[in-house]
């Protein structure tokens, strides 16, 4: 899966070949190149990275000084690579690409996940990915400390709105399902209001999710299910907010905004 990627995004980048670099170098060329840091950040990507410097040249030497996970500060070194210069200047911005975007990600959820884990909440992503990066994006929201929802479609039972629209109503859904699945998966059930929750709890659902609601409802329907299911909150929460849903006492907390709108880290490689 991840060769597949890596040769869309080197074909995308570069076509038929580097028009500039393969004009002004040969084969014995050779240069040492630093990958740095322009700001703080969480390091995410770097083994995606050196699959793409291995992909374009199977001789590079590509050597990683801060490993995925690890904290590094504006000015400092992340890695190094050494080799054809024409390889380097044809890896270098695919490479760049998946670090930045990875990097963000595992930034935001640690910052993000420092205000759950205060309240003993669980934060987790969504589908909300970049098509075809999904697990490049979940990968690294769990570098950065948060935790995965469901990855496919096929990884877990969510009733939504529309399932439940298109079935006519909570009830009859959990009860197909539990009938077709058996009773080893768990059912989770969208709601959004309190007459919703209501008939997720007498259909027995193992999870119930509150749907953009503010904190205030989503106490009182905290009350209402006392503790019968898990709980999660999703919709319309984002950092300016999030303690606030945190502190409602819900058990789970579920972002788009770990990936759907992540912007890029300010990496830069540098030829020496």
């Amino acid at each position: 899966m991840i060769d597949k990627i890596i040769a869309l995004a080197i074909e995308e980048d570069m076509g038929l070949g580097d028009i500039t670099s393969d004009n002004i170098f040969t084969e014995k060329d050779k240069s040492t190149a630093s990958f740095i840091a322009k700001e703080n950040m969480v390091v995410c990507g770097t083994l995606v990275a050196k699959e793409v410097f291995e992909y374009v040249d199977s001789k590079i030497d590509f050597k990683i000084l801060k490993t995925d996970g690890t904290f590094v500060k504006k000015g400092q070194v992340i890695a190094q690579v050494k080799g054809k210069t024409l390889s380097i200047l044809k890896a270098e911005r695919p490479a760049l690409n998946f670090m930045q975007r990875m990097s963000a990600i595992a930034s935001k959820a640690y910052e993000l996940n420092k205000i759950a884990k205060k309240y003993n909440v669980m934060l987790v992503d969504t589908r909300k990915s970049l098509p075809g990066f999904r697990k490049f994006d979940k990968y690294a929201v769990r570098i950065g400390g948060a935790k995965n929802h469901r990855m496919s479609l096929s990884d877990g039972v969510l009733i939504k709105d529309n399932h439940i629209a298109a079935c006519g109503g909570i009830k009859q859904a959990v009860l197909k399902i539990r009938k077709a699945i058996g009773h080893t998966p768990k059912i989770e059930v969208e709601v959004k209001n309190l007459k919703e929750v209501k008939e997720a709890l007498l259909a027995k659902a193992d999870i119930i999710m509150l749907d953009n609601m503010t904190p205030a409802e989503i106490k009182k329907m905290l009350k209402v299910i006392n503790k019968q299911a898990i709980v999660e909150a999703s919709g319309g929460i984002n950092q300016n907010n999030l303690e606030e849903y945190c502190k409602t006492g819900v058990d789970v907390i579920s972002m788009g905004a770990l990936t759907h709108s992540v912007g890029a880290k300010d990496i830069s490689l540098l030829i020496k």
